[in-house]
């Protein structure tokens, strides 16, 4: 187990929490409230610049809540703060998460108010993965989100992510690919996530290396004799002339040429890749692609494909890995249930609703139309979303999916989408959520119940 205290791992993942979650805890531990509890976590309202969100991290989440328990250096630290009775530190001890999770499965798209997943538990178990949980699907499904933008824009192209080295942080880099993967992006630039999640790994070479030799041209023969079926950076000097150099090189190797794409970092692609392509064709490279990089998202990839600019496959970093646009939703993980009895907030703005929950997706000749949310035992038409994956705190096999189902799902879903909402631009009208009249009742119940009490009583 690595017990580097700089990084978040196994054994010290409990105290990746907000402090008020412990507090808290040993409240309900000293007042006996452990009964049943249930906790949505959803998005309240959805982002001005997406149509769908993509329901990613489902998997970190299920490995943190399958391993999470209080190492005694941590429970160490916790005893220093003087805020924790020696008989709650001994509960921690014994903490182990051992409840339900239902879950909207990785690579689904999601809307506003549904339950991307609901953790059933006794209260303070249910409580405690708060913090953790809304880091992680968040994070990752903003960042699936952006990338299925990116990838709906590449209209089928090739598109590898580049973002590793601006994404916020090592475990955010990780994270990131893992979504982009799932998203629909091709590729990434990050060989650790290759390595760990099986991603296809993607890049050649960068400025530095044609600018450590004499002159572009041998940089490109000196690159090509190790790597010859390579990508070649043009743009380092002057670019036209950069593809001229690599027409001189085909002529030099013959029949040992065996570049297949070039690349462009800056400039105005659209009108270079244009030159680009009228000089390697002259020269019978048509099997030589085009690739493009350099600040690029999914309104600018757009737009190229709209042009008919002649690119092949796309680099995309910066503003893919902190999905500049967008880099967060209003995600919240709230109270539902306790004790058998559904809960909710009445706070202006913020009203919740109660009890358990399922969401119903209707199709219609293959088209998504719609969804219902409603109470999960609720007879609805549709099919129900959330799915438990996790019982008695181990992973169920719905729980244990294979990275290419997830994005293959992915894709299908995203698919399934009426054209409006795939588009970049605001749906006009939004996908409908209705609410069935199981839970609308529910929620005047409960209402009526809260509003009917006396301060005191």
């Amino acid at each position: 187990m690595n017990d580097n205290p700089r990084w978040v791992h196994d054994g010290n993942a409990a105290a990746l929490t907000d402090l008020y979650q412990l507090t808290m805890l040993q409240a309900y531990v000293e007042e006996g409230l452990d009964a049943e509890s249930t906790f949505d976590l959803f998005v309240r309202t959805m982002p001005r610049t997406r149509n769908f969100l993509l329901a990613c991290g489902l998997d970190d989440a299920l490995r943190y809540l399958e391993s999470v328990s209080f190492s005694q250096d941590v429970l160490e630290y916790l005893e220093s703060q003087g805020q924790f009775s020696s008989r709650f530190l001994s509960w921690l001890e014994g903490f182990r998460f051992e409840g339900e999770v239902f879950a909207v499965p990785e690579g689904t798209p999601v809307f506003a108010e549904e339950p991307i997943l609901e953790v059933v538990a006794p209260l303070p178990q249910a409580q405690l993965v708060e913090s953790y949980l809304l880091n992680q699907v968040t994070f990752q499904t903003v960042l699936a989100s952006k990338g299925a933008r990116v990838a709906q824009a590449s209209a089928g192209r090739l598109v590898v992510d580049f973002g590793m080295r601006r994404v916020h942080g090592t475990d955010a880099a990780m994270k990131a690919a893992r979504a982009f993967y799932v998203a629909g992006i091709d590729a990434t630039s990050n060989v650790l996530a290759g390595k760990v999640f099986g991603i296809p790994i993607s890049g050649t070479v960068a400025h530095s290396y044609i600018e450590a030799h004499e002159d572009e041209l041998d940089a490109f023969r000196c690159f090509t004799r190790i790597y010859p079926d390579t990508v070649l950076l043009v743009d380092t000097y002057d670019t036209l002339e950069g593809v001229q150099n690599v027409t001189r090189l085909a002529e030099e190797l013959g029949d040992d040429f065996k570049v297949h794409a070039i690349r462009l970092d800056s400039g105005d692609l659209a009108q270079l890749a244009r030159d680009a392509r009228a000089i390697l064709d002259q020269a019978g490279l048509e099997a030589v692609g085009i690739f493009a990089s350099g600040g690029l998202e999914e309104e600018r990839i757009a737009q190229l494909v709209r042009s008919g600019a002649p690119i092949d496959g796309f680099g995309v970093g910066t503003k893919l890995g902190v999905s500049v646009d967008c880099p967060m939703v209003d995600s919240v993980y709230k109270m539902a249930a306790y004790a058998g009895e559904g809960r909710m907030k009445l706070s202006a703005g913020k009203a919740t609703w109660p009890g358990r929950k399922q969401v119903f997706r209707v199709c219609q000749d293959g088209e998504t139309v719609r969804d219902i949310l409603g109470l999960h035992d609720e007879p609805v038409e549709g099919t129900p979303l959330l799915r438990k994956v996790m019982e008695g705190g181990e992973r169920l096999p719905a729980g244990q999916e294979d990275l290419e189902l997830t994005r293959a799902r992915a894709a299908r879903e995203i698919g399934r989408l009426p054209e409006r909402l795939r588009g970049l631009e605001r749906a006009d009208p939004p996908f409908e959520v209705h609410v069935s009249s199981g839970l609308l009742a529910e929620r005047d119940r409960i209402r009526a119940r809260l509003e009917a009490r006396v301060p005191g009583e």
